[in-house]
C-alpha cells in the first residue's frame, strides 16, 4: 500500500449502544445472580467501546493492525472500527506558517532578510504519516529551503545606474516572487501529500549591515532622477521665453546677451533655494 485508502466503518452510534449493553447488563447480572461468567460480558463491553472512533470535521482517523496501513476515515462523525487497530490523527484543516527571517544572498550579492507566510493543508494522510518523519517540522524546513533558492535567483532591485536591470526583482515583482515561490514549495512538499494554498513574502528588507548604505544609494537615486526632471523642465522654460521673446520682438538680444539670459534662468529654475534678484535701473550695458 503506497497510496491513501479512504474506508467507511460501522456506525459508531449503534456500536456504542451495544458496548453500554454489554457493560451494564453484565454488570447487573452479575449483581443479581452472583455467577462469575456475566464478567466475560463487562470485559466484551470494555473491549467494545475501544473500538469507538471520534472525527471531527476537517480531520481523519489513519488506522493500521499491527504496522501494516489499513486505511483513513475521513467522515466526520461517530464511528466503530477493530479494537486492535492504532488510530493516528491527522488535520485537514488549512494551516498557516509564518518562517523566521533569514539572512540570505540575492542574485547580487547583497545580504537581506526575507521570511514567508504559508498557508498549507494535509491531501495525502497516508504520505504525511508514513513517507516523512514529521510532517510539520518537514513544512517548516523545506520552505526554509525554498526561501533559500528563491532569494540567490532574483535580485532586491535594480540598479539601472550601473547597467544591471532584471525584470523580476524581490522588492518590485510582488506577484511573480509568490508564483515562483508558491511552486518551489510545493514541489518539494508534494512528497508529503501536502497542498500549498499560498505562498508570500512576509518581510523583506536589506541586511542590517548594508541598509544604511543602500538607503543613501536609493535616496542619491531619487536626488538625481529629480534633478534630471527639474533640467528638462527648465530647459523648455528658456526656450519657450527665447521664442516667446523673439516672436514679439519684445527686446533684440544678441547672442551674448541670450547666453546671460540663459544662464541666469537656469541657475533661478535649477537652484533649490530661492533666488535674490538683483534690479538693475541703468542700461541694458551697465
Amino acid at each position: 500500500m503506497t497510496n491513501e485508502k479512504i474506508i467507511a466503518p460501522l456506525n459508531g452510534y449503534f456500536m456504542l449502544l451495544i458496548s453500554l449493553i454489554l457493560f451494564l447488563g453484565g454488570i447487573a447480572a452479575l449483581i443479581q445472580f452472583g455467577t462469575p461468567w456475566f464478567g466475560l460480558s463487562i470485559f466484551l463491553g470494555l473491549i467494545t467501546s475501544l473500538g469507538l472512533v471520534l472525527v471531527n470535521p476537517n480531520s481523519s482517523r489513519v488506522l493500521l493492525l499491527f504496522g501494516k496501513y489499513v486505511g483513513t476515515i475521513k467522515r466526520n462523525g461517530l464511528f466503530w472500527v477493530n479494537p486492535l487497530f492504532s488510530k493516528k490523527k491527522i488535520s485537514l484543516r488549512a494551516s498557516n506558517f509564518d518562517s523566521e527571517r533569514l539572512k540570505v544572498n540575492d542574485k547580487l550579492g547583497n545580504p537581506v532578510m526575507i521570511s514567508t507566510i504559508l498557508v498549507w493543508r494535509v491531501t495525502d494522510t497516508y504520505k504525511a504519516a508514513f513517507d516523512v518523519d514529521d510532517y510539520k517540522n518537514f513544512v517548516r524546513v523545506q520552505t526554509d529551503a525554498a526561501v533559500r533558492k528563491l532569494a540567490s535567483m532574483y535580485p532586491y532591485d535594480n540598479f539601472a545606474d550601473e547597467g544591471i536591470e532584471e525584470d523580476i526583482t524581490l522588492r518590485s515583482s510582488v506577484n511573480e516572487v509568490s508564483e515562483a515561490l508558491e511552486k518551489e514549495i510545493q514541489d518539494r512538499l508534494q512528497m508529503a501529500g501536502i497542498e500549498v494554498l499560498e505562498a508570500r513574502i512576509g518581510y523583506l528588507a536589506y541586511a542590517q549591515e548594508i541598509a544604511n548604505a543602500m538607503l543613501k544609494r536609493q535616496q542619491a537615486t531619487a536626488i538625481v532622477a529629480a534633478r534630471h526632471k527639474i533640467v528638462e523642465g527648465a530647459v523648455s522654460m528658456v526656450e519657450m521665453a527665447l521664442e516667446e521673446l523673439g516672436e514679439k520682438e519684445i527686446v533684440d538680444l544678441d547672442e551674448e546677451r541670450k547666453a546671460a539670459m540663459v544662464s541666469n534662468l537656469m541657475v533661478v529654475l535649477c537652484s533649490d533655494k530661492d533666488a535674490s534678484p538683483v534690479l538693475n535701473t541703468g542700461t541694458l550695458n551697465h
